[in-house]
This record gives C-alpha cells, sequence and structure tokens, in this order.
C-alpha cells in the first residue's frame, strides 16, 4: 500500500525529531566525557603543582644552607 502525500510528510517529521533526539543524546554523553576528563586534568594539575611547590621549598631549603 502506497503511502500518500500525508504520510511521506509524517514520515519524515517523525525520521527528523528521531534524528534530533539521538543526536542530543550523543551530545550529552560526549559532554560527560569531557567533563570526566576536565576532571582528571584538574587532578593531575593539582599533583603537579603541589609537586612543583615541594621542589620549589627543597631547592629555598638547600639555598639557604649555604
Amino acid at each position: 500500500m502506497a503511502l500518500d502525500l500525508q504520510g511521506v510528510i509524517l514520515s519524515i517529521i517523525i525520521g527528523t525529531l528521531a534524528a534530533i533526539v539521538y543526536s542530543l543524546r550523543v551530545l550529552i554523553l560526549m559532554e560527560r566525557r569531557v567533563s570526566r576528563i576536565e576532571g582528571h586534568v584538574e587532578s593531575i594539575s593539582s599533583k603537579i603543582m603541589k609537586e612543583e611547590l615541594r621542589i620549589e621549598k627543597a631547592l629555598k631549603s638547600r639555598r639557604k644552607k649555604r
């Protein structure tokens, strides 16, 4: 049975809405991944800062001893 014009238009609209919903789902998943990556980067950078401060403190104490 062939679709009439209304059926075709309705199918196109439903397909477009399904594509939009799928795209939003993918965007949300990507946003979560990026957020998780940013959290890891912040964690690593704070560890690096702590290590740099410890090294600077050690260097300052060596300079004072000389």
